[in-house]
């Protein structure tokens, strides 16, 4: 039973470590902690805003993701109709890695 759960494993962080694929911002495979901008369209200084929202999912060794992170989402919990800008945060921890999407707006 513990070679089966160790194999498992195994192959987990092996997937992790071998899927190449590109990404718009920085991989740590066994640690992040990133907070990067969404791609912007507006331009002059940054509004002050009073309204937050925030959206997740979360991922589990590449293997299985659950959440919702969208925009739309993070718009409704922040009850924002009006959007003027968003960031993008991510914690990854060994492969245990929680998405944020946090929307500032009015």
């Amino acid at each position: 039973m513990k070679r089966g759960i160790g194999l498992i494993l195994g192959l987990a962080v092996l997937a992790a470590f071998a899927s190449g694929c590109a990404s718009t911002y920085p991989v740590g495979s066994a640690w992040a902690d990133l907070k990067v901008p969404v791609n912007v369209v507006a331009t002059g200084p940054i509004p002050e805003t009073n309204k937050v929202g925030v959206a997740t999912c979360k991922s589990f060794f590449g293997v299985y993701a659950s959440g919702d992170a969208s925009l739309e989402t993070a718009m409704k919990n922040g009850k924002i109709t009006k959007v003027h800008y968003m960031d993008w945060e991510v914690k990854n921890i060994l492969g245990i890695a929680k998405y944020r999407l946090v929307v500032h707006g009015e």
